[in-house]
Formats: structure tokens, C-alpha cells, sequence
């Protein structure tokens, strides 16, 4: 980052030449101008080439690809809408590098549990909105949206919905954004589209019912250490949705929400996702009562074909198979807390193929980038251990 003053309008600084790393920043204090000297008025000076500069309002809150969750295991993902930062999550910005986030069209206020920025920890709407109506506030944040905070934390141990269902249009079209807007296809009939998924994936989806027993976190390492590992080429999601509004056998239940397992096959071999679903269903058979489970729901994908894409955002409908075990009455159903670090996904391609990106580009103010990035915190009446992390462009992350 190059900074450059202009306390009085005569004073004129005229570097011969500045080199710059491939995310370099120009950050131009009030009343300094920037300008390039015509090259034929040097006789060192060659032709050159014409000088890109990417628009620094690029990045928005409601991209996926900007966020890194900071407790996603070895095999789980998150469907499209929680790859986002939820209502219970905790956003953390770079203390050692600067960002700049845009807060979408204004439609409603995004909500999360606390943002942490240049070393403050905000979880008050009054103290966040000061910081977002001051100077350094308006560096870092634009754009007609909101930004709140609230002290409402998960604490139900089968989960919380996210709570991104308003957003998800937002979130769909800045995912989609560099494919024209358009689901590529899927590569299988009757490809499913889960809640939460911007495009139709192939795989299957078992759908929960559970009692007041349940715990999530719980069934998810089950899954992740007992079903999981035997299956290659899965990747799985688990999380607490909305229930759909279509017909469902598992009509005992009377909540209006569910469980929601996403089984994703990103290997070669096709067919491992639907043994999976039927092997949960078993399990649910067997043991549903010990886990607090009640009912179990499965659909699977139809037949891959040539082509296409496998892990989402393709574009089909439908499912070929439904499953069902009910249990005995009852019903409740599910969801989590995170917490997700910001990466800007342009350097983070340039470092996956090998191109230096340079040196580390510093936060707009010097003193705030001494500050650590705070260690979480987990609430006391929280059950969940995920939280969201903001823009980081640490080297690490990138």
C-alpha cells in the first residue's frame, strides 16, 4: 500500500518510478491526486502498457466465496446460504490488512451475533453504528444496506436456523455473478436442489425429524466419524433449515422446521451418496430413539451422466427416490452457530496458481494493524463451537 498525503495543495510529489505487488493499494489522503507522467516527456521511458486498476468496491458481504468459516472439518461444507455469516455468528475483520465490504441493495438489515473491527468487538447496534457512520467506518463498509448486531445466541442444542432465507437471492446472484447468472448442469437426472443451495447438486438429502434429545453437534460427529469415512469421494453438509412446504410423510411432525444432511459426491465413482442416505436411514431404524431422531426422509439424484457438475450449481429438479421410516410422535428440528473469515477470492486463485501476489497490503490505519485478531470466544449460552470470521487477507488464508 502506498499512502499519499496532501496537507497543502502546492506540495507536488513525483516518484520517477513506483513499483507495486499484484494487490497493491494507492489510499489518497483528502485533496491528494494521483496522476502518470506521459512517457515520451522521459527519454528512459519506454511505450509501456496500459495500467488496470480494479474497482475497489468489488467485494460484497453477501459473496460465499469471501468467507472461510474458521471451524468447517475435514468432509462437512455449508450449503450456499450459511456460507454466509448467520444471525448467531461472530464476524471478525483483518487487523493486518485492509477491506473494504459492501453491505448489498438496502432491503433489510443483515443481522449476526457481534463484529469484531480494527480492534473493537461491537455488539451493541448503537456503538456499530457510530463506528459505520464514522470516517473509518465509511472506508470499510459502503453501500445503501445495514449492518445490525443483537445478543441473541443459539442455545438450543439441536440447532438454529441461519436465517439467511431473505439474503439468499443476494447471495445467489453474487455466487453466480462470473457464470452470467446461470446454474451450470448438473451431471445426473433429477438433480436435487436442497435449502439453502443456489443450483441443483447430485448426491441426496435425508431430512430429520428429532424430539427434544437431540443434539446436533453430537449427530454430526457421529456422522463424521462413524458413516463418513466409509464412503469416498462425499463431502456433507448438516444443518437446521426451514421445512419445506410440500407434502411430507413424516406428517407427525408439527414444527416448521427440520434437520437437513446434504451428501455430496465429488468423486469418480457415482452411487455412494444414496447408500449413504439409505445406511442413515437404517441407522434412524435402529438406534432413532437413543438419538432423539423421529422420522427420516431421504431423495437421491437420478443416473450421472457425461458431463455437467456434481457438487451444485447445476440445474434440474426432482428427486427419484423417496425413503421414509417414521417413529413414534414427536418432533423438533435443527441448526448451528460459526463463525467465517473474509478472503478475497481474486488473489486467492492467483496464489493457487503459483503467482506472487507480493507483500501484504496494510490496513488503513497503521496503528490498528499492531492488534492481534482476537482468539473467539464462545458464549456461555451458546451450545454451538462455530463462529464467522471477516475479510482476512492473511498469507495463511489466501
Amino acid at each position: 500500500m502506498v499512502l499519499v498525503g496532501a496537507t497543502l495543495p502546492q506540495i507536488l510529489c513525483t516518484p520517477r518510478s513506483q513499483l507495486l505487488p499484484l494487490d497493491g493499494e494507492l489510499v489518497l489522503a483528502q485533496g491528494a491526486g494521483f496522476s502518470a507522467l506521459d512517457p515520451s516527456s522521459d527519454l528512459d521511458c519506454g511505450a509501456g502498457t496500459a495500467a488496470f486498476f480494479l474497482d475497489p468496491d468489488r467485494f460484497s458481504w453477501h459473496d460465499p466465496r469471501l468467507w472461510r468459516s474458521a471451524d468447517l472439518a475435514w468432509g462437512l461444507f455449508s450449503v450456499d446460504a450459511e456460507r454466509v455469516p448467520c444471525r448467531h455468528d461472530d464476524v471478525v475483520f483483518p487487523s493486518d490488512a485492509s477491506f473494504r465490504v459492501g453491505l448489498g441493495p438496502g432491503a433489510g438489515t443483515t443481522r449476526v451475533h457481534s463484529v469484531w473491527a480494527l480492534g473493537q468487538t461491537f455488539t451493541r447496534d448503537e456503538d456499530l453504528a457510530a463506528f459505520l457512520a464514522s470516517r473509518a467506518g465509511r472506508l470499510r463498509f459502503h453501500g445503501p444496506g445495514a449492518l445490525g448486531v443483537g445478543p441473541e445466541v443459539c442455545a438450543d442444542p439441536s440447532g438454529c436456523v441461519c436465517g439467511n432465507a431473505q439474503e439468499q437471492p443476494w447471495i445467489c446472484a453474487a455466487l453466480l455473478q462470473p457464470l452470467g447468472g446461470r446454474c451450470p448442469p448438473a451431471s445426473c437426472q433429477d438433480a436435487l436442489r436442497p435449502e439453502g443451495q443456489c443450483c441443483d447438486l447430485c448426491g441426496a438429502v435425508v431430512s430429520l425429524t428429532h424430539g427434544p434429545a437431540f443434539d446436533l453437534e453430537r449427530y454430526r460427529a457421529r456422522l463424521l466419524h462413524t458413516f463418513l469415512p466409509q464412503y469416498e469421494g462425499l463431502q456433507m453438509a448438516v444443518s437446521k433449515v426451514p421445512r419445506s412446504t410440500g407434502p411430507r410423510e413424516a406428517a407427525a411432525a408439527e414444527t416448521d422446521t427440520e434437520i437437513q444432511v446434504v451428501l455430496v459426491e465429488t468423486g469418480p465413482e457415482p452411487g455412494g451418496a444414496g447408500r449413504l442416505a439409505r445406511a442413515l436411514l437404517a441407522d434412524v431404524a435402529e438406534h432413532g430413539e437413543a438419538l432423539g431422531v423421529l422420522a427420516a426422509v431421504a431423495r437421491e439424484s437420478g443416473a450421472r451422466g457425461s458431463g455437467g457438475s456434481a457438487a451444485g450449481l447445476g440445474g434440474g429438479a426432482g428427486a427419484a427416490l423417496l425413503l421414509l421410516l417414521a417413529l413414534p410422535a414427536g418432533a423438533l428440528l435443527l441448526c448451528r452457530v460459526r463463525r467465517f473469515r473474509w478472503r478475497r477470492h481474486d488473489e486467492a486463485a492467483q496464489a493457487r496458481d503459483g503467482v506472487s501476489l507480493g507483500f501484504h497490503n496494510p490496513v488503513f490505519d497503521v496503528a490498528s494493524s499492531a492488534e492481534p485478531t482476537p482468539t473467539p470466544q464462545a458464549d456461555a449460552r451458546s451450545t454451538s463451537l462455530s463462529y464467522f470470521v471477516n475479510p482476512l487477507f492473511a498469507e495463511a488464508e489466501a
